[in-house]
């Protein structure tokens, strides 16, 4: 099944949801993913400098990882296409109105915003008003 293009569509059926933990972003050199590999990152991307790495805090923690700066999870309940236009940009901006920071990591069927751990209720509450706009 496709996912949704129209982003009225998008917006109004997004659903946030907050995801139990807090996450860090780790950087790893990739002629050592293997040794990290069994973490079960949550995300990872592969950049010329190393391999980035997205894990809970403890887990980075208990590899010797740096885990700060926390982050929270928020999942977009909603079967979004890697095709559609403008979601971003309305996450951001809508977070951005708030002065809270976004790190968007698209997945094949939803979308996932990556929020400083002190600002997740207010980035929640953004977001859930923007799906009612």
């Amino acid at each position: 099944m496709p996912g949704i293009t129209d982003l009225k569509l998008l917006l109004a059926g997004m659903k946030p949801d907050l995801v139990e933990g807090e996450f860090v972003y780790c950087s790893v050199p990739a002629s050592s993913l293997a040794d990290y590999i069994h973490m079960n990152p949550v995300g990872l991307f592969q950049e010329r400098e190393g391999v980035t790495l997205i894990l809970p805090v403890e887990v980075a923690r208990q590899a010797g990882l740096p885990a700060e700066p926390a982050m929270r999870m928020i999942t977009l309940d909603i079967h979004s296409s890697l095709e559609a236009v403008g979601l971003t940009a309305a996450l951001a901006t809508a977070l951005g109105n708030e002065r809270i920071s976004a790190n968007v990591v698209a997945g094949y069927y939803h979308d996932h915003i990556f929020v400083p751990a002190a600002d997740a209720g207010r980035a929640m509450a953004a977001l859930q008003a923007l799906s009612v706009v």
